[in-house]
């Protein structure tokens, strides 16, 4: 079936494939919103769980599938070799740094809103929170495609689907953990599903974008692919990670980390 997956995006040109590959990650994201539907409120125990093996799969993409290929195709050795990912990466965690400082949010415990001060609801700005998560996690498939219709090596059709695979797996708890503290806040579970799928709307965009400046300007692409990963890991270490260490499941929160890294890492090597 994966081959088939392949065939089919090799079939079609990479910019359409990186939206097609974005609207699944949106998808999934939609689906874990779609829980609503069916409970009003998840275990908090679960809900870390769920949040830690998102950042094991964001932080072994971030390797596996976009730091690792951004060194393989720089030029040089030694330092030389290495400098495109270290400035890429400095700069995705900085851009992240920079929305996080300006973009009015809240935390999914309700308890720390950081950016701007505004007027927005309570509602508006946790869905910003998971949206900000959304942009990197957009880019770094748009990034991977980009690679593929300029030719790049290093850069394969089965890695970047692969790399959507991993970031719609994670997506998945990011849905639920939108929707049900909307759905508890006594949100209409329709409302409160709408809110949780519309965090990921970002990703088509975010990847359309990254595919097209890659495609037009090549020689971009290492630090492209590390800026994604520097997007990625800061979300991870900001808000992920310390969103799961709120309550008593921290032993809980770290082996589902360890878990969502194993199966993006097995994903990866297995099937990009």
């Amino acid at each position: 079936m994966f081959e088939s997956i392949i065939d089919y995006f090799k079939s079609i040109d990479p910019i359409l494939a990186a939206f097609y590959a974005s609207l699944f990650t949106w998808f999934l994201t939609a689906f874990g919103a779609s829980f609503v539907f069916f409970f009003k409120t998840m275990n908090r125990t679960v809900l870390d769980g769920m949040l830690g093996f998102t950042g094991g799969v964001m932080v072994a993409a971030s390797f596996w599938s976009l730091l690792a290929p951004a060194i393989e195709m720089s030029s040089g050795i030694g330092f030389e070799k290495v400098m495109p990912a270290s400035i890429g990466f400095f700069l995705g965690a900085l851009f992240i740094f920079g929305l996080d400082k300006l973009l009015p949010h809240i935390h999914i415990n309700f308890k720390q809103t950081e950016g701007i001060k505004t007027p927005w609801q309570r509602t508006t700005l946790l869905v910003l929170a998971i949206t900000l998560h959304n942009i990197p996690e957009g880019l770094a498939v748009g990034v991977l495609f980009g690679g593929v219709a300029a030719g790049i090596p290093e850069a394969s059709i089965a890695g970047a689907v692969t790399l959507a695979i991993g970031i719609g797996i994670q997506n998945f708890p990011e849905g639920i953990a939108v929707s049900m503290p909307l759905r508890r806040m006594g949100m209409s579970r329709m409302k409160s599903f709408m809110y949780g799928q519309s965090s990921a709307l970002v990703e088509p965009v975010a990847a359309v974008f990254g595919a097209f400046a890659v495609t037009f300007f090549t020689p971009i692409l290492p630090y492209a692919l590390a800026f994604a990963a520097g997007a990625m890991v800061f979300v991870v270490v900001e808000e992920v990670i310390p969103e799961t260490q709120q309550d008593k499941n921290t032993d809980i929160a770290t082996l589902g980390f360890i878990g969502g890294f194993i199966i993006m890492m097995v994903l990866d090597v297995a099937l990009g």
